[in-house]
């Protein structure tokens, strides 16, 4: 009957414990997940980071080579003004359009950093909540084992009392059967010595006084050989039910052997 019934107090019904393990391993498998998604995530961000900031480098180089251009075309000739403003301007705007798309890139870096702390938080909340239920379930699985191990001690106890019951009752019911053939022996025995002298005292009855010690004298080994069957095999379920051995509890059938 072990297992089949549900362990009080710990379960209301059979399976409690088991569902809360498994509940357990899918709190720690999404933990696993969330950690996985928060390192894919953090390495695209480094990486567009990176990204982006040798663009702004390269931006920022050629907008110094166009300021270079730009001021000696005007010292070298004053009528190319109105052409090297109009690429100046041009460079401006150009300039402009990059540093939109800095800022914007900026922007996008922010977002992903503060994205970044969010999850940085939620990860922080689940590792709390994980390690809050891992200090719960193992300081219920300490006292389960504990219980588990009572109950164990208690029904090894339990076992030895039985054992030590059903031992006693097959001794007795051995002891009983053996003192009741003794006794049919001891009378058996009795019977052949009045025989045995009536036969030397009285010649004319010796024929019919022969007979009956041969009957008696084969009764009494009957009687001996199931003395001997009954102590056999009354010693032999005394050690099976010593050695663990169940449904050993019966009564070593007797054979009734007739008197002559």
């Amino acid at each position: 009957e072990t297992n089949t019934l549900p362990f009080h107090p710990f379960e209301n019904q059979q399976g409690d414990i088991l569902r809360v393990e498994k509940e357990h391993q899918v709190l720690k498998e999404q933990l696993r997940e969330a950690e996985e998604k928060f390192e894919q995530l953090q390495s695209r961000s480094l990486e567009e980071i990176g990204a982006l900031k040798e663009l702004l480098k390269k931006s920022i180089e050629e907008t110094e080579v166009s300021q270079n251009e730009l001021d000696w075309f005007h010292q070298d000739s004053e009528a190319q003004m109105k052409k090297w403003q109009q690429e100046k301007k041009e460079n401006r705007e150009n300039l402009k359009a990059l540093r939109g798309t800095a800022k914007k890139h900026s922007d996008t870096n922010d977002r992903y950093l503060k994205i970044i702390d969010e999850k940085e938080n939620q990860y922080k909340v689940c590792l709390n909540t994980f390690l809050e239920t891992s200090n719960k379930f193992a300081n219920k699985k300490g006292k389960l084992e504990e219980l588990i191990k009572k109950s164990e001690d208690d029904s090894q106890e339990c076992e030895k009392r039985a054992v030590k019951a059903e031992v006693s009752v097959l001794q007795t019911w051995k002891e009983t059967e053996i003192w009741k053939l003794k006794g049919t022996i001891a009378k058996a025995e009795g019977n052949l010595g009045m025989l045995k002298a009536l036969s030397s005292n009285s010649a004319s009855a010796a024929p019919v006084v022969k007979s009956q010690i041969d009957s008696w004298e084969i009764f009494l080994a009957n009687v001996k050989k199931q003395l001997e069957k009954v102590e056999a095999e009354y010693d032999e379920k005394i050690e099976l039910v010593k050695n663990g051995a169940r449904n050993c509890l019966s009564k070593v059938e007797i054979v009734d052997v007739p008197y002559p």
